[in-house]
């Protein structure tokens, strides 16, 4: 299977460094908006991206430790007692009991319903795996490790989750006192970003974020079932991070043609917090400990032989990277509470397990289906619930979106602006109403058997379309895409990328961040109402910006996605995970 490209776009030279005078943040953030411009898809080509494809040597989507001590782990179907009580809840009603204590079960319910495999399919000779969270072309640049300390039947240190077989292998072992007050556990996160690179070219370190975003969504909705929260701690660097997790120890990693496409890029550091929370870990904390540690294994190759080379991908990521700060506090829990929606129907009340393990990504949407407007509106409201960016605190735009609305009960077909941003003075809602004569529908929604659903909804009309057209328009501007115009809405996530990276270049991480978070939670609340989400990564940035009459403003397009009734291919077969594992022995 060969995939072309535009030709003529691959290997163009690096933009040129900024001059002298500029200070560092500033020729920083000046590299980090010469990437995201360079990476834009337009009308007349895409982004440099490889000319050709072959499948049969795409890189390696798992990763191992060769030698390295491993712990393994219960699947879900055999967890019991008041875990198995948390999955078996709604989804919309989570555990309001204390928060479970850590355990190595527990931790396991939160690594599957997170980076774990949910499900194998397999059409022909083909198999593949399902992960809970999701990944532009299944392809899943994210790795993730355990930082623990107390945790009984885990050594304190650093365990990296090996998703193919549901384990964990301990990758460093720190020298501790036995005795402590009290378990503490942080989750880090890193990319492989070759793993995107090999396929999406120059575009992939845009997709690597979002697919860190997913998964922080991932980790935090897992949490959730199990009463902890969920917080990032910006305060530890990226070279903090790089250290602790041993990424800086080249001779562990195989050596080729390329080293860069076998390295990860350490991306955040997540503390768990169950009953209490307690004082932030320093960087100082964390390199005494992995500097006594004891490290183990080494890595699998991902890509044996890479055939592109990709430089701006290593200079965005440089110039993103962030340095130890103290005085940046944890970030606000990434998932607020759940609300409970009134006039739910009980057809939809599906269990929290069978929500996050049964995500799947739509391939094509019945193109006749409606959306019930109660269901419109949940999905969008459970937005609410996902916490803004670190940055935000340091001046971050927050992300709004424009809705593309195709099938929804009581909505006419149109392109609406849902605001997000508690900021009196966004500058995206100020711009569309400098453009457009804003109309707040919260009428149109109202349910008869919930008035209340609409209230919270800071929903806008921009422009009505005729059904037909507006189908054209949402496949044009997402790269000529069936899967944008056939669903029963699709959103795109705009935020201002000027004012967002006046809090520092690595502002553009949290940014893309946020909107793979806001992704994960239209994923998982979609498949609660009995539909289905997809991520679109490749749209056509200006062309969606001159839509809505900003093509010249400090707007950027981050993310889109569509929503709509999903139609399975019955040639694919789906086996769980749990049983995949006792018929084959496999994974």
């Amino acid at each position: 299977m060969v995939e072309r490209a535009m030709s003529h776009l691959v290997g163009l030279p690096l933009p040129p460094r900024p001059a002298d005078k500029l200070d560092a943040a500033e020729a920083l953030a000046a590299r980090v908006r010469a990437y995201h411009e360079r990476s834009k898809h337009h009308l007349s080509g895409y982004a440099a991206r490889p000319e050709t494809l072959d499948w049969d040597s795409q890189p390696s989507a798992f990763r191992r430790f060769v030698g390295a001590p491993a712990v393994a782990l219960p699947q879900l179907d055999e967890v019991d007692g008041a875990l198995r009580f948390a999955l078996e809840l709604p989804f919309d009603s989570p555990f309001a009991g204390a928060a479970l204590p850590f355990s190595l079960p527990a931790l396991a319910v939160l690594l599957q319903l997170s980076l774990g495999i949910t499900a194998w399919k397999s059409q022909g000779p083909d198999r593949w795996a399902v992960r809970a969270n999701p990944s532009s072309g299944n392809l899943h640049p994210v790795e993730g490790y355990l930082v623990a300390t107390g945790v009984v039947g885990l050594r304190a240190g650093v365990h990296h989750y090996r998703a193919e077989d549901h384990a964990l292998e301990c990758r460093a072992s720190w020298d501790l006192p036995a005795v402590r007050s009290a378990p503490r556990v942080w989750i880090a996160l890193s990319t492989v970003i070759w793993r995107e690179a090999w396929k999406y070219g120059e575009r992939a370190f845009r997709y690597n974020q979002l697919d860190t975003g997913h998964a922080i969504g991932a980790f935090a909705a897992a949490a959730a079932v199990l009463g902890w929260r969920v917080r990032e701690q910006p305060q530890i660097g990226w070279e903090t991070l790089l250290h602790t997790l041993g990424l800086d120890r080249s001779a562990d990693f195989p050596h080729g043609s390329r080293p860069d496409t076998e390295l990860e890029e350490p991306e955040v550091l997540l503390e768990l917090s169950a009953s209490t929370v307690q004082p932030p870990i320093r960087a100082t904390e964390l390199r005494r400990s992995s500097s006594s540690a004891r490290y183990f294994g080494e890595a699998t190759r991902i890509d044996p032989h890479p055939m592109y080379s990709w430089p701006v991908l290593e200079d965005v990521a440089q110039a993103s990277r962030w340095p130890d700060d103290p005085a940046r506090a944890p970030g606000a829990d990434a998932l607020g509470p759940a609300k409970t929606q009134p006039g739910l129907a009980e057809s939809v009340r599906r269990s929290t397990q069978a929500v996050i393990a049964g995500r799947r990504s739509a391939q094509r949407f019945d193109s006749k289906f409606m959306l019930e407007r109660s269901s419109f509106v949940r999905i969008l409201s459970s937005l609410e619930r996902v916490a803004p960016g670190p940055g935000a605190g340091r001046g971050a735009s927050g992300i709004d979106l424009i809705v593309f609305v195709h099938r929804v009960e009581g909505l006419p077909p149109g392109v609406y602006f849902l605001r997000r941003s508690s900021d009196a003075t966004s500058s995206l809602h100020a711009r569309l109403a400098a453009a457009f004569e804003l109309r707040h529908v919260p009428d149109a929604l109202r349910d008869a058997r919930s008035a209340e659903l609409s209230a919270p909804l800071e929903l806008f009309e921009l422009a009505r379309r005729p059904t037909k057209e507006l189908a054209r328009i949402a496949r044009t501007v997402h790269c000529h895409q069936d899967i944008a115009s056939n669903g029963c809405f699709a959103v795109g996530m705009l935020a201002d990328f000027e004012r967002s990276l006046d809090a520092g270049p690595a502002a553009y991480r949290e940014l893309l961040r946020e909107a793979g978070r806001l992704g994960h939670m239209l994923y998982l609340q979609s498949e609660a109402e009995g539909v289905r989400s997809t991520g679109i990564g490749c749209f056509f940035d200006d062309a969606v910006l001159e839509l809505i009459s900003l093509s010249r403003s400090p707007i950027r397009s981050l993310y889109h996605l569509s929503v709509g009734k999903a139609i399975e291919d019955p040639r694919v077969e789906t086996v769980s995970a749990a049983r995949a594992k006792t018929t084959t022995g496999a994974e």
